[in-house]
């Protein structure tokens, strides 16, 4: 694989239709937006100036273009994005409670970027794939495909970082995706031989395990070959484990309103500082700072105005 600079990363996954009320209310009013954990990553990371490309299948309706516009104007790579002819993009609904956490309900079992690898039109797009410098997914992705999908992924990936490309991997683990954990966790253990850089988030492990510690998660990975761990721990910071070193990253407490894409932003931020050259514990600063202004505001993109933006 030929490096290119500015470094590229695609990041592969699903938006979706968000529909999300008012606090406390399922019939109140309504807000209509989009989102998509690995779609909400690649915006904060383009918002910090890192070159990346979002990956999916839409539909070639109306709410699907306004998506494509929106991401363009966020200096998204759309180029490779799929536009199915008849379909939509799948629904989710969000609930939100006093404490800022909330409940999602989905519809997308037709949604097209179920079938991104199997898609005619996109018969070229693993070697499409190989030119990207970084390639980003999350467990919700994974949880998309076939198992023959996967097994495709799978040679994939062992060819890409064989051939010098970093594969970067945020488990993001939502039970109801899958058959059952073990399932997951195998998905899960099977990526992760294959990442250069993996960022779970504690409490998303621990729905395998309760009795799961931050030591026995890091181990867990590193015996794995991750070379770059970060643990995310919520208001309790992260950490940063590199080859020679491991270190505890503290964040400052905020009053979360909604802590929807708290962690997709900081893996946005957290890459897009890494590919810029910054070290794994100076990317997991700024990476905080702007994960504790996106769970001040309601929904999953926060206006460019109150995000901190870093060089």
């Amino acid at each position: 694989m030929t490096t290119k600079h500015p470094l590229r990363c695609a990041s592969i996954g699903e938006c979706m239709l968000e529909l999300s009320s008012e606090q406390g209310s399922v019939f109140g009013a309504q807000t209509l937006r989009f989102g998509g954990d690995t779609l909400n990553t690649a915006i904060y990371m383009a918002r910090q100036g890192g070159n990346v490309d979002y990956i999916t299948a839409l539909g070639d309706d109306k709410w699907s273009d306004e998506m494509l516009a929106s991401w363009q104007s966020e200096q998204l790579g759309t180029q490779l994005i799929a536009q199915v002819p008849g379909r939509v993009p799948g629904l989710y609904a969000i609930q939100t409670f006093a404490d800022g956490e909330r409940e999602f309900s989905y519809w997308r079992k037709e949604s097209p970027a179920r079938e991104l690898f199997e898609l005619k039109q996109n018969d070229d797009l693993l070697a499409q794939l190989m030119t990207f410098d970084y390639i980003y997914l999350s467990g919700i992705t994974l949880s998309l495909y076939s198992q023959e999908v996967l097994e495709r992924l799978w040679l994939f990936f062992a060819e890409y970082k064989a051939q010098g490309g970093k594969l970067v991997f945020d488990s993001n683990y939502r039970p109801r995706n899958w058959p059952n954990a073990k399932i997951a966790r195998q998905c899960f253990d099977k990526i992760a031989s294959y990442c250069e850089i993996v960022l779970p988030t504690l409490d998303d492990e621990q729905l395998f395990d309760a009795s799961l510690t931050l030591e026995q998660c890091q181990s867990y990975y590193q015996r794995l070959g991750v070379k770059e761990l970060v643990i995310k721990m919520g208001p309790e910071g992260c950490l940063v484990c590199t080859e020679d070193k491991a270190v505890l990253v503290p964040t400052t407490p905020v009053e979360a309103v909604d802590t929807t894409a708290a962690g997709d932003s900081f893996n946005g931020t957290y890459l897009a500082a890494r590919m810029k050259g910054h070290c794994a514990q100076v990317a997991a600063q700024y990476a905080h700072q702007v994960a504790g202004a996106v769970v001040q505001y309601p929904g999953a993109i926060i206006d460019k105005a109150a995000q901190p933006i870093f060089k």
